[in-house]
Order: structure tokens, then C-alpha cells, then sequence
């Protein structure tokens, strides 16, 4: 599947699973329990690469400067606001929001299975979360060694998704925009 993007694989893998879901008999409790490690497990791998990522992150300490425009918020008549702050920062930042939103996914399906009793989403939620996590950004420049440049260079782009066309864009880092950002004196201040 090489060459496809990764919302297409998703998608794929979602589908797939919804019919090989189909055919596991979850009213087995054993079966049920099964799954339900699968699930944890799958989240505990998750939530160990982010923890070496972090510790990656403080251990190379890269207090180079980054400089980027954040967008402004989508619908705002307001132009973007300059961010100055270190690579370490922004790596924290960017690492302590992949876990927040991790832990969302995780309240959102225990919702689902405990109170509505959903079942199937239980074997797409151990796949999908996994496979996001080994194709993040920080995971690739921190877990793999990949150089933090071409779609890994910092600031990240949003991951194109169904919803992209109503975000509010992507943050500018290059000179241009970082300079007339500095002159129209929007923003600046160094995050420690």
C-alpha cells in the first residue's frame, strides 16, 4: 500500500475491520475479554513510545530558536500572531498534545463500550490509534532518527484530514511571514 495516503489506509483498515468484526462472536466473554486487552495493550504501547518520545525530547534539550506565524483562528478578521519559542518547547508542546489526545480517544470509546455498549469499535480502536502514533512526527524525528526536515521540519503541518478545509490553515515559517509578523509587532514573546 505503499504510495496512498495515510487516511486512505485508515479507511481501508476501518472497513476491513468492521467486516472481519462482523464475524467475531463478542457475546463470548471470553472473546469480549480478549479484545479488551487487545485494546489496553494497544493503548499502553501507545502511551509507552510517547513517554520515550518525551524523554528523547528532554534528554537532546535543542534550545535552538523556532519562529513561526500561528494562523489566526478560522472566521477571525484578525492576522496570525508570531510565535518565538525554543525546538524543546515546541517538541514538548507537540508530544504533551498527541497524549492529551490519545487519553480523548480513550475516554470516547470507554464511553461507547461501558455506558452504549459498543463492541466493534474496540477492534478498530486498537489499530488505527497505533498506527497514528508510529506515522506522528515527533515519533519519526525522535523514535526513528528521521532528520527533522521536508514534511518533518517544525512548525508541524496539520495533518490533511476530512476536516482540513475548515481549519484555519497552516503556521508560516518562513522569513517573510516571521519578518512581517515582527513588524506588525503581532506576538513575540519567547515561551520557556
Amino acid at each position: 500500500m505503499a504510495g496512498l495516503s495515510p487516511q486512505i489506509i485508515n479507511l481501508v483498515i476501518i472497513f476491513g475491520m468492521m467486516q472481519v468484526s462482523k464475524k467475531i462472536p463478542f457475546d463470548d466473554p471470553t472473546v469480549l475479554n480478549g479484545v479488551r486487552a487487545l485494546y489496553i495493550g494497544s493503548n499502553l504501547i501507545i502511551a509507552a513510545i510517547y513517554g520515550y518520545v518525551l524523554l528523547q525530547i528532554n534528554k537532546k534539550k535543542d534550545l535552538t530558536t523556532l519562529k513561526y506565524v500561528e494562523p489566526a483562528p478560522m472566521g477571525s478578521s484578525e492576522e496570525g500572531k508570531l510565535v518565538t519559542t525554543t525546538v524543546h518547547a515546541y517538541d514538548t508542546q507537540q508530544a504533551k498534545a498527541s497524549f492529551r489526545s490519545q487519553l480523548m480517544g480513550i475516554g470516547m470509546m470507554c464511553f461507547m463500550h461501558l455506558y452504549m455498549k459498543y463492541t466493534n469499535p474496540l477492534l478498530i480502536q486498537s489499530i488505527i490509534p497505533l498506527k497514528s502514533a508510529f506515522e506522528a512526527n515527533l515519533v519519526q524525528i525522535h523514535l526513528f532518527g528521521k532528520p527533522a526536515s521536508g514534511d518533518l521540519k517544525r512548525p508541524f503541518k496539520a495533518a490533511a484530514g476530512l476536516m482540513s478545509g475548515l481549519q484555519s490553515g497552516a503556521a508560516q515559517s518562513d522569513k517573510k511571514a516571521v519578518e512581517a509578523a515582527e513588524r506588525a509587532g503581532r506576538g513575540g514573546v519567547k515561551d520557556e
